[in-house]
């Protein structure tokens, strides 16, 4: 697909610098400057509307925060990202209440002027492909290292290494790279129709492509046609690659496919989805344009939106 890359998350081209990771002196001397970015439970920090806010390694934000993690070079600018999530808002203070999706800032008495904590879902679309790639990288690293702190091996505790691309445990001495989920998603078409479906516990009227993790010893065509026809019941032929997406929610790989369905009949498996149904390409465009009456489409930015709006405009070449 030619213009995969330009999907949300993708393609900005950032400088990981890997090279660098393993050079403590180097990364102790790039640590200067706005160059932080503090992730609050999953929230980066926002400093104004479209814009990350990058602080210096010394800033009162930062206070209690482990050893920042090392982005990579945006180009001559040094990025880290720091795990604040130990930071609880004051009594009384208002605070973001979670869920699916909040749209709501969680302030900071350090930073009056910012508007805070914001939800990455919220955010991506207003965020340069830089900004949007450095934000999903830190949030996704951070949330790894938050649930791998003991070693898998032998249950001892585990360090960062690698300017925090790197656990080791300080037991035994067994190495752990962070971990991304490789998912495919797949636009299924059937002549002129999509297959969609909804999820139990999704925003009323959302749906979207069907999607599911890869499973061991599986090609991505294989886990293709067997979580549409586990899901749905619907049997895929024919699969071809698309496009790809970081997601970090927490830390997948979205694998865009499209399928074409030999079979139509839907037959749900329930524990998976609520409901799925075909959508022709004209209703399609009213359901993308919102004037749909039972179904809202997927959320702008992710993959799931990316794949059918390039459908309904043939441009999956």
């Amino acid at each position: 697909m030619r213009i995969a890359e330009t999907v949300t998350f993708g393609g900005s081209g950032l400088d990981r610098a890997g090279r660098l990771r393993g050079d403590a002196a180097s990364l102790a001397r790039l640590l200067a400057g706005d160059c932080v970015l503090p992730i609050w439970r999953g929230r980066p920090l926002c400093a104004e509307e479209g814009a990350l806010g990058w602080l210096p390694p010394g800033h009162p934000v930062l206070a209690g925060a482990e050893e920042p993690i090392f982005l990579g070079l945006d180009g001559e600018a040094p990025r880290f990202a720091a795990d604040i999530s130990h930071w609880s808002p004051e009594a009384g203070a208002e605070a973001v209440q979670g869920g699916f999706f909040d749209p709501g800032f969680q302030s900071h008495p350090a930073l009056p002027g910012a508007p805070g904590f914001g939800d990455l879902r919220g955010l991506m679309l207003a965020l340069s492909p830089r900004e949007a790639e450095l934000a999903a990288t830190a949030k996704a690293l951070v949330q790894w290292h938050r649930s791998h702190r003991f070693c898998s091996t032998c249950g001892a505790p585990s360090a960062p290494s690698e300017g925090g691309w790197h656990r080791r445990c300080t037991a035994c001495g067994a190495q752990h790279f962070p971990r991304t989920d490789p998912v495919v998603i797949m636009l299924v078409t059937h002549g002129n129709r999509a297959l969609v479906g909804r999820s139990p516990g999704w925003p009323e009227g959302v749906y979207s492509c069907l999607a599911g993790f890869v499973e061991p010893g599986e090609t991505i065509e294989a886990a293709v046609r067997r979580e549409v026809m586990e899901e749905a019941g619907v049997t895929v032929g024919p699969v071809r690659y698309l496009a790809s997406q970081p997601w970090p929610f927490p830390a997948s790989l979205m694998m865009g496919c499209h399928g074409i369905a030999l079979t139509d009949v839907i037959t749900l498996d329930p524990v998976e989805l609520e409901d799925a149904r075909w959508i022709t390409r004209e209703e399609m465009v009213t359901v993308m344009a919102g004037r749909h009456p039972e179904v809202r489409p997927a959320r702008k930015g992710a993959i799931a939106h990316f794949l059918i709006s390039n459908w309904l405009a043939d441009r999956l070449d």
